[in-house]
């Protein structure tokens, strides 16, 4: 069993499939992306979306508390929030309106966003280059073979490096790097659903407050009469 599964490592056709596979992805992706994608792998397995949104809800619910006593400019108080939470909370009392809240919130989730699409993508387009490279193997292992007809003998190692190069294709696409894909994207919608969820909290929060010290102001009238 061992001897047949060294048989099937390669190191040329390793190689020549990975190597070809990441130097496609870098081309279609910055350095950040890079970094980003490989930074990924850590918690990939570790991260538990459901976990962090009922821990970023009890800290909400704190933030909540807070605000109804002392106002949301002591928002940044809560204990045991989560790092996004946390940053929040703290922009959340530092913020002069509303607007200003809601206007970091969404720039912040849109690079939140981007951040998380870079990774993916990067595996994403590992995946689709991965079996291109495996052919660009298979190609000229059968050129190997074809030049090596005339000697049987010589026709071993073309043959092995066509194969095994389209194997490895197939691995790294359908077995590696597209179920990395694929996970980092789920985790990422996951977390962005609850990261979303938390800012429509803590706005709702701030516009209350804004509302409750100068019910007089025009927004305010307007969202008096669209509620």
């Amino acid at each position: 069993m061992i001897q047949w599964a060294v048989r099937l490592f390669d190191p040329l056709s390793f190689l020549l499939v990975a190597g070809g596979a990441l130097m496609i992805a870098i081309v279609r992706h910055s350095r950040h992306d890079l970094w980003r994608a490989f930074g990924a792998l850590r918690p990939l397995f570790r991260d538990d979306p459901e976990r962090d949104a009922d821990a970023a809800r009890h800290a909400v619910r704190q933030i909540a508390h807070i605000a109804d006593l002392k106002g949301t400019v002591c928002a940044d108080r809560v204990r045991g929030a989560g790092a996004f939470v946390r940053r929040a909370a703290i922009q959340l009392a530092n913020s002069h309106t509303p607007d200003d809240f809601r206007e970091w919130a969404d720039h912040d989730l849109s690079r939140r966003a981007a951040r998380h699409a870079g990774a993916a993508s990067f595996w994403r387009a590992i995946a689709d280059a991965a079996p291109s490279a495996g052919m660009i193997g298979t190609v000229i292992g059968l050129i190997g073979m074809f030049a090596a007809m005339e000697d049987p003998a010589r026709m071993g190692a073309p043959m092995a490096l066509a194969l095994l190069t389209t194997l490895y294709g197939l691995l790294f696409s359908a077995v590696i790097a597209g179920p990395i894909a694929a996970r980092l994207e789920r985790l990422s919608e996951a977390e962005l659903a609850w990261q979303r969820a938390v800012i429509d909290k803590l706005d709702t929060l701030a516009r209350a407050e804004a509302l409750a010290i100068h019910p007089a102001h025009p927004a305010h009238r307007l969202l008096r009469v669209a509620g």
